[in-house]
Formats: C-alpha cells, sequence, structure tokens
C-alpha cells in the first residue's frame, strides 16, 4: 500500500491542494486586516455586500401598509339615521366648504378593511359635540359607536377606543375645564365594551396665590 506522500502525479495532486489551501488561508488573512482597518468599521468600510447573479432581489425590510379607503365622513354623518337632528344641524363648513370634523382610520374591530373614527367639533373653540365609529359592511358602513355628551372626543389607540370627556364646574369657561374623564374601550362579542376609566383633575391655569411672609 502507497504512503500518504505518494509519488508521481498522486503527490503532484497532493501539492496543489496544500498549495491552494495556504494561499486561501493567506487572502483571508489579509481581507480580515484590510476590514478591520483605523476606522474601526470593520467589513461595512468595503461597502455593501455584493449578491450573486443567480440570486433574486432582497425583500424589503417591511411592507407597506396599504392606504385606507377614504370616506366623505360629512355625507357619512348627515346620512346616519343614528347620529342625533341636533348634532346635524351644527354640522355645517366653518370657511368655505370645510366641516368641523376629525377623521381617523384604524383596526378596532378586526375587519380586513380599516374602521373610521369621525369627530363632529364646533367651528368657533373646536368642542367635540359627537364622536362616532364606523364599521366597513357590505359596500358601505354601519354605525357601531356614538357618543354625543359634549365635550367629547374619540381617538384610536393601539387597537383600543378611547373617549375623553371634559368635565366642567359651574363658572368654568369652556376653554378651561376642571378635569376630564378617559374611557378605553375594546372590541368584544360584536360590540365595543368598557375596559378602563380613568378620572383627571386640572389645576388652577393661573397658580395658587402666594402666600404672604409671616411678619417678624
Amino acid at each position: 500500500m502507497r504512503g500518504l506522500t505518494g509519488t508521481g502525479p498522486e503527490r503532484a495532486r497532493s501539492t496543489a491542494r496544500t498549495a491552494s489551501t495556504a494561499t486561501a488561508v493567506l487572502a483571508a488573512v489579509v481581507l480580515f486586516g484590510t476590514g478591520c482597518g483605523a476606522s474601526g468599521t470593520g467589513a461595512r468600510d468595503e461597502g455593501p455586500a455584493r449578491v450573486d447573479a443567480g440570486a433574486g432581489p432582497a425583500a424589503p425590510a417591511t411592507a407597506s401598509s396599504p392606504t385606507p379607503d377614504r370616506v366623505d365622513a360629512v355625507r357619512l354623518i348627515k346620512g346616519d339615521p343614528a347620529v342625533s337632528a341636533e348634532v346635524k344641524r351644527e354640522l355645517k363648513p366653518c370657511v368655505a366648504d370645510e366641516y368641523p370634523v376629525d377623521v381617523s382610520y384604524g383596526n378596532l374591530t378586526g375587519e380586513a378593511r380599516d374602521d373610521v373614527v369621525v369627530n363632529v367639533l364646533t367651528c368657533g373653540d373646536a368642542v367635540g359635540v359627537g364622536a362616532y365609529v364606523y364599521r366597513h359592511q357590505g359596500d358601505g358602513y354601519v354605525n357601531v359607536f356614538s357618543a354625543e355628551e359634549p365635550p367629547v372626543y374619540a381617538e384610536i389607540d393601539r387597537g383600543d377606543l378611547v373617549v375623553t370627556k371634559q368635565v366642567y364646574d359651574r363658572g368654568d369657561p369652556v376653554s378651561s375645564p376642571s378635569g376630564e374623564v378617559v374611557i378605553t374601550y375594546r372590541w368584544l362579542s360584536g360590540r365595543f365594551d368598557e375596559r378602563y376609566r380613568t378620572h383627571n383633575e386640572y389645576g388652577p391655569v393661573a397658580g395658587a396665590a402666594p402666600t404672604p411672609a409671616p411678619e417678624g
């Protein structure tokens, strides 16, 4: 049986493999030394890694979210039998054809399409007179939540519906409520169920009157 070193063609192949391995190791050492230069950023200094010609394009880091279907909030409110006649009367343009409505889109009820939150405000001081949630159904939207005790405002917060109601004491101006009640609702079993309620009291706007120094 032949020894490990071999002779003739076998030794030549072994020598070639040894030389190739040594060359590859040396190249790797040189490349590593070049990447870890004085800048300290390592291989990133050499630019982005190359992609083989046969490889497909890389997938995007984040998928773009679809643009929600825009709704005509004014038409939605005026055509909704659940909205009070008083709110509908108050819903008039403030300037030209600009109506005092705030509209938010988000997933509250688990539907494939976003739900729509509409807040109806007054023109002068932007006080919320009505807050509504509409859920997509068939070819349109259906009202699944209403709050018409002004001042009121509804928002979407991480999949929950958060409704804020300003609290006024006797003599408080509209611009300076005494506090607020914040109610968090969650969609359960086909309706919004109250989960949390927080009452916040505001301090006096002007601050407390200074106490006179004691007489010496």
